[in-house]
């Protein structure tokens, strides 16, 4: 098996990875995110996903090696850095070692009229996304719904926060949101803070979608008035719910 080794900062793959961590556009334009660390490489690994570029330090090699193997035969190329370097191209504070890059997929997955989804508008913390993705697998949703405005679901953070999660359900990003929820032949529910039916008097079916929206601000009205709005009740002085939060209860009821 052919190792590349690279020990300069400036080599042409090095500064691609790098952009491929901090860029959202780079990352569409190459069809390419980052997975990072032994656990999301492994996850890959098992679900059969290729990678394009495996890279690793000597010390996670020594440390893993029937894992470099594994990561490597899976790999269309395989390269060995030196820690200064694997820092500059990391994402994580104490990085382990071993990353790689894998295939945006291209929109594989079309919204099935009998499913359960969630979906999500406008949805800017990654932290929030990886963790309804999380809850969403947990729950056996049928996938996840997310408007073009919403934060990048490829990127390092979102894809470590679900920890792994995001690798394996199914994902649609929609750039006609609204459009593509009111053509989908789902029954579409809003999840608003006041003035909907309780959550949980609602006979949820087949062929449902609960819409999340922005942290700050919401749904935008115009998609609120497309869906049967529904509310998650509260007592108390709590007014509102984090994004993620108010995603687990209205996933719950969705498939109780």
């Amino acid at each position: 098996m052919e190792y590349l080794t690279i020990t300069s900062k400036e080599n042409p793959l090095i500064k691609a990875l790098t952009k491929l961590n901090q860029s959202s556009k780079e990352r569409q334009n190459a069809g390419l995110f980052l997975v990072e660390g032994l656990r999301l490489c492994q996850d890959c690994f098992e679900n059969n996903i290729l990678f394009e570029t495996v890279v690793f330090t000597k010390d996670f090699m020594q440390k893993f090696s029937n894992e470099t193997e594994n990561f490597s035969a899976k790999a269309k190329q395989t390269v060995i850095v030196p820690d200064y370097i694997f820092e500059k191209i990391a994402d994580t504070k104490t990085p382990q070692g071993v990353l790689a890059t894998v295939k945006i997929p291209n929109n594989k997955y079309s919204i099935n009229k009998n499913g359960r989804y969630i979906a999500l508008e406008n949805i800017a913390d990654p932290a929030n996304l990886g963790a309804i993705s999380r809850t969403a697998e947990a729950l056996g949703i049928s996938g996840i719904i997310i408007s073009g405005g919403s934060c990048d679901p490829y990127s390092p953070k979102c894809i470590r926060a679900s920890m792994g999660a995001l690798l394996r359900l199914p994902i649609i990003v929609s750039d006609n949101f609204l459009f593509d929820l009111k053509n989908s032949g789902l029954n579409l529910y809003a999840c608003v803070v006041k003035g909907g039916k309780k959550i949980n008097s609602v006979n949820f079916s087949d062929g449902s979608a609960v819409l999340i929206g922005n942290e700050a601000n919401g749904l935008k009205p115009e998609t609120a008035e497309a869906c049967e709005k529904i509310t998650i009740p509260m007592q108390g002085r709590v007014e509102s719910l984090n994004a993620s939060v108010a995603a687990a209860v209205a996933m719950w009821e969705l498939i109780r």
